[in-house]
């Protein structure tokens, strides 16, 4: 299935430690070349992103974005139990001592111990984190192959537009021919002196061998199937149409170059058109 190089995705993944938060965003790239924005805790992980990237993708600049969200500080903080019983405890057998004794719960959290906060555990949050980019990166390649499937519509309009300029230019030949044997006979017509015998057809022969655009014309419709044959198949196809449009150009170029009529010299320019066009659509796709 034909993708496109650019494409969008997020999405979020709720954790004991925060909020993990993943984006990827891609732009046109010749090759594959990832960068990455990763939270301090995540850092270790770009190996492993790296090569997650390098087995799904194979073209496309890639930004990949993995940060940690801290829960709020009340989050994730616990009393010590036995410490607490423990004050407690002293704080009822001062009160008895003591009866002015007070103590302000805020003063009572800053006692060493008391106040509690869970640790990260790096292979658990790694393991979550791998979780969040495998079901990011599948929306990712599900966006690029959604925008894929709208250019290769696109391109096969072009490729429908290419197949009737040839067509076309297949009709006209017979005609080019023999208006090109018609202004040949004229040209004798106005010598004075006549022409050695079978001069005639060695010129139309001659002539005819620098127009026949047969070959071109049926290269271009093998370039066209093979264009199709490649818009059908579900590996990464981008360079490969970028190759195939090189051969479009030299034909349509060779096409106009032995035009002697303005019918082929207008499906050149027109065919060129189209080539553009269908090169435009190229540059996108992986």
């Amino acid at each position: 299935m034909i993708r496109s190089m650019t494409a969008f995705a997020s999405g979020e993944r709720s954790t004991p430690w925060g909020t993990l938060a993943c984006e990827l965003r891609a732009v046109n790239h010749r090759f594959l070349e990832p960068g990455f924005r990763l939270s301090e805790e995540l850092r270790a992980l770009e190996p492993a992103l790296r090569e997650r990237l390098a087995q799904r993708l194979s073209r496309g600049k890639v930004d990949v974005s993995l940060r940690l969200r801290a829960a709020s500080s009340s989050e994730g903080l616990r009393l010590n139990p036995q410490l607490l019983d423990q004050l407690g405890g002293l704080a009822v057998d001062l009160s008895g001592r003591f009866p002015g004794f007070k103590v302000e719960f805020t003063e009572l959290l800053r006692y060493p111990g008391l106040l509690e906060q869970s640790e990260i555990d790096a292979e658990a949050l790694q393991t979550e984190s791998l979780a969040l980019m495998d079901s990011v990166l599948a929306e990712f390649i599900k966006a690029r192959e959604r925008e894929g499937a709208a250019l290769a519509a696109v391109m096969r309009e072009r490729l429908d537009g290419i197949e009737a300029i040839v067509a076309q230019v297949k009709v006209a030949l017979p005609e080019i021919r023999t208006a090109l044997r018609a202004r040949l006979d004229a040209r004798i017509a106005d010598l004075k002196q006549p022409l050695e015998p079978g001069r005639l057809e060695q010129e139309l022969v001659l002539q005819l061998q620098k127009i026949d655009v047969d070959e071109e014309i049926d290269r271009l419709g093998a370039h066209v199937a093979e264009m199709r044959r490649t818009l059908a198949s579900k590996d990464a196809v981008g360079r490969r149409l970028d190759f195939l449009l090189q051969e479009f150009n030299r034909e349509a170029n060779t096409l106009g170059s032995k035009s002697i009529d303005a019918r082929s010299s207008a499906a050149s320019v027109e065919l060129k058109v189209l080539i553009e066009q269908l090169r435009e659509q190229v540059q996108n796709i992986e």
